[in-house]
């Protein structure tokens, strides 16, 4: 069955479409309600009534405040490591050939491939091994693991569509390999980069399993939240910083969209 791209979708096919997206977002819009409910100790649908209150009481813990702190710290550093390691990783392999090209991607790839707990144990082991004390920089350390693969990712598919005849014109014009970089490819890679950024801060933001074998004692967000979700008052609490970690990680997400959805043709191709 062949289908014209303009036209209308069938409807069956829209209410499958429909119940998909209902049943993904559903739990998310069940904790927007419950972080307004009055009742405090349980979830109870429907919530016996509506209050703003937990947001004050959010605002003044300073155990949240806490969190959120190491939680932006540590997504910021283990963003801007991947940027220069991803980058420097997607321009060796998409801009030169050597032996073992192939493989050296797939390990790149792979801490993303891999599940979570696995990265986990292995980033515990290697840090027990080398008698390094859990801190702040191990967190930080397995959260560049697979934040690297993010930035990778976005930046040798951007490198790949980036014609290789405006790098050769600006060598024959007599610029160096930091001014074609600087002038002629970092502008061609730039939202490329950006969206891989943003895409790794938004990862790193909400990391829980890699985060509980290199954190120690220390909590970001997603530690401080199922921590906080066995106490039997205030859960209320809990939910309204759910939805800062949905704000925090969806806007990111849905710029980077915005940023790559038009990537798809080669720069300089018709130059």
């Amino acid at each position: 069955m062949r289908f014209d791209r303009g036209q209308s979708a069938p409807l069956g096919l829209k209410i499958a479409a429909a119940c998909g997206l209902l049943f993904l977002h559903l739990p998310i819009l069940l904790i927007f309600v419950y972080a307004f409910t009055t009742e405090e100790k349980s979830f109870v649908w429907p919530p016996p009534g509506l209050t703003t209150q937990w947001f004050a009481v959010t605002w003044n813990r300073p155990d949240v405040w806490d969190a959120l702190s190491l939680s932006v710290r540590v997504a910021a550093i283990s963003t801007a490591i991947a940027l220069v390691l991803g980058t420097l990783c997607a321009a060796a392999v998409s801009q030169t050939r050597f032996f073992g090209r192939e493989a050296i991607s797939l390990l790149v790839i792979l801490p993303i491939a891999l599940p979570g707990i696995i990265t986990g144990i292995a980033l515990r082991s290697a840090f027990a091994l080398a008698d390094i004390p859990f801190s702040f920089w191990t967190i930080v350390l397995g959260h560049a693991t697979f934040c690297v693969v993010v930035v990778y990712n976005n930046a040798v598919a951007r490198f790949r569509r980036t014609s290789g005849s405006m790098i050769e014109a600006s060598m024959d014009l007599g610029a160096d390999g930091f001014q074609t970089f600087q002038h002629v490819v970092l502008p061609n890679i730039a939202t490329a980069l950006l969206a891989g950024g943003m895409l790794a801060f938004a990862l790193s933001f909400d990391e829980v399993i890699v985060t509980t074998f290199t954190a120690g004692q220390q909590q970001t967000v997603p530690i401080w939240m199922l921590e906080e979700l066995i106490r039997p008052r205030q859960r209320p609490v809990t939910n309204v910083v759910a939805m800062v970690v949905v704000l925090v990680t969806l806007l990111p997400i849905l710029f980077a969209y915005y940023l790559t959805r038009d990537g798809d043709q080669i720069a300089g191709s018709g130059k």
